[in-house]
């Protein structure tokens, strides 16, 4: 089995490399960085090279699901039929949140990431887990940070959803790393930046709604 997958750089890599190049090699934050890295690597090699049968199937038809946030744009349209209006408003601000999110990332952070995909171990690796390998930048997740994105919104409308649909986001974050296409340090930024985008979303929905005097938009 190769061990390509040990030499590519991660995102604490690069990082470090840029801290390295203006505070020099002996600055200890560029060494922390490196070793974040190396937990990185180790992390998506030790998902890689498990066997799990009877979960491959499972995350790669959720991590399909999750395709251009066809799951979450479903659960909105579920939550706007069987929620009334105020479900027609969560689901509007759902929507919102995962179109900020989606810009963020693909238009304002992975053009300048510049970061390679992980090379898996192997073609015939564990082949029924795989999925297609993105062309985009691996660095930020895209799949996990709409889900959390989304995740926040229904959470914060709905606490009774938010632990459910939470570890549904996570599932589709984790689902990235074991179909082979993101490292663990893709998904857990790319879900703290959605979830950060999505609250900032509802600061200024909430905004909107005090000046309207209460009146939902």
């Amino acid at each position: 089995m190769s061990e390509r997958i040990d030499t590519q750089e991660t995102v604490e890599d690069a990082l470090a490399r840029r801290v390295e190049d203006r505070r020099g090699l002996e600055f200890r934050w560029a060494e922390a960085l490196r070793e974040l890295g190396a937990v990185d690597r180790a992390a998506y090699k030790a998902v890689a090279v498990t066997p799990t049968p009877q979960l491959d199937d499972a995350f790669r038809r959720l991590s399909q699901a999750a395709n251009y946030s066809r799951l979450w744009l479903g659960i909105a349209a579920a939550i706007a039929t069987l929620g009334g209006r105020r479900g027609r408003q969560v689901a509007l601000e759902g929507v919102l949140a995962i179109g900020a999110t989606s810009a963020t990332v693909n238009l304002g952070i992975k053009p300048f990431a510049h970061r390679r995909r992980p090379e898996r171990p192997g073609p015939d690796t564990f082949e029924a887990r795989l999925v297609p390998m993105p062309e985009s930048a691996s660095f930020p997740s895209g799949h996990a940070a709409s889900a959390f994105a989304f995740a926040y919104t229904v959470g914060r409308h709905y606490p009774a959803l938010a632990v459910p649909i939470r570890l549904l986001a996570t599932g589709v974050a984790y689902s990235r790393v074991h179909t082979g296409v993101h490292y663990p340090g893709d998904v857990a930024l790319g879900s703290v930046l959605g979830a950060g985008i999505s609250a900032m979303v509802a600061g200024v929905r909430d905004r909107k709604y005090r000046s309207s005097g209460g009146r939902a938009s």
